[in-house]
């Protein structure tokens, strides 16, 4: 992902301004929100499309306490980056580089026997102990060990393991499956599951230093679910989990990323003219058209085609027509912004502009997508990169 600091009034096609500081904010502002915890970062998938090592700097002179990834090769990204502190990866499959982690000093996580036998081999190659984490299935059905015998396996052959010298257990973890549906009994069946496993593993002897199942909406939420430590993903990015939950405002967190693009061409057509692939949209009399250069190559959803909106001036228009590789148009209602104008796609909303929220109720998604999705193609530029104070 490229990386710049300019101006605002910078000549780009297109751009994806991150604000540290919103960032850094967000980090305390979440800090605040389960103060009895420590608190990570999660900066999986380009810290969710926004930059991955400036993110992770940021979170953590902000006092992130760990960062948080799903592959192992964004785990080691981070260190090759020069960032300290704990760091771990969850998402392994057979061959993995687990030496690599090992001789990292990155946390990894554990949710089967097939793991645990390539990171205990890791770590005779390594000499070293590896940092483990074992993960249990609480009801997501997703990674994690099941509970009941596998539980019971997992647990007494990863101690067996540590009391060879070859891994330590650091963690106890697990992640909700519906903590962003206020009210969802699965929420209360998982906390009850977790503390059953945790307490097993612990009467065997297992002394981990954290304990963690609280995901964003937890973090926001459910006090009780906080355990040793919270998770923060696309809240860190000021962004509700869920519309359900409240608006970011209500939390305390400001969106971190701005997407626009200078507007290509402004052009007259007459009324009744087709506007982009398949014809979806006709001019309804005549008008002007604004060609937006960003298309699903960049990122922008197909399935905001005729629904996606954009600031223009001052007003909001609405994408006319498909999306398309590059590219898209607004119907400018017969304005005539100067080619270079600025085409505000989402933003905090402070200027009347769009949200990742805006995009994700038209796109039929989730604002998660909306900012992770966008591409390389775009630039992303930082402001605000000097520590406050």
């Amino acid at each position: 992902m490229s990386e710049r600091t300019a101006p605002r009034t910078a000549p780009l096609r297109a751009r994806a301004e991150i604000d540290l500081a919103a960032l850094r904010a967000n980090v305390r502002a979440l800090r605040a929100h389960a103060p009895g915890a420590a608190l990570m970062t999660v900066v999986k998938s380009e810290a969710y499309g926004h930059g991955a090592v400036p993110c992770a700097r940021a979170a953590v002179a902000a006092g992130a306490d760990w960062l948080g990834t799903a592959t192992p090769e964004e785990a080691l990204a981070l260190r090759a980056a020069g960032l300290p502190g704990r760091v771990m990866c969850w998402l392994w499959t057979p061959g993995g580089p687990w030496l690599e982690a090992i001789e990292a000093d990155v946390d990894v996580s554990v949710s089967g026997m097939w793991a645990l036998a390539e990171v205990t081999e890791a770590a005779r190659r390594a000499d070293r102990p590896a940092r483990v984490q074992l993960k249990a299935d609480t009801g997501l059905g997703r990674g994690g060990c099941q509970p009941g015998e596998d539980w019971a396996e997992l647990v007494r052959e990863a101690l067996r393991a540590e009391a060879e010298g070859l891994l330590r257990i650091t963690g106890l973890w697990s992640h909700f499956a519906c903590a962003d549906e206020p009210g969802h009994p699965s929420i209360a069946a998982q906390l009850g599951r977790f503390r059953e496993m945790v307490a097993y593993a612990e009467e065997r002897g297992a002394r981990p230093e954290v304990r963690h199942i609280a995901n964003s909406p937890a973090t926001l939420t459910l006090p009780e679910s906080h355990f040793d430590l919270v998770r923060t993903g696309i809240a860190t990015y000021g962004i509700s989990p869920s519309p359900e939950l409240g608006t970011p405002a209500d939390f305390g967190l400001r969106p971190v990323m701005t997407l626009s693009a200078s507007l290509a061409l402004v052009k007259h057509v007459p009324g009744g003219h087709g506007v982009s692939y398949g014809h979806r949209y006709v001019t309804p009399g005549a008008t002007t058209l604004g060609l937006v250069p960003l298309g699903y190559a960049d990122g922008i959803p197909r399935h905001a085609s005729s629904a996606g909106p954009v600031l223009v001036e001052g007003k909001w228009r609405t994408i006319a027509g498909r999306v398309a590789m590059d590219q898209f148009v607004v119907d400018l209602g017969g304005d005539e912004p100067a080619p270079g104008a600025e085409a505000v796609l989402f933003g905090p909303g402070d200027r009347g502009e769009p949200t990742a929220e805006d995009w994700a109720q038209a796109a039929g998604t989730i604002a998660y997508e909306i900012v992770t999705r966008i591409g390389t193609r775009v630039p992303r530029v930082y402001v605000n990169e000097e520590q406050d104070g």
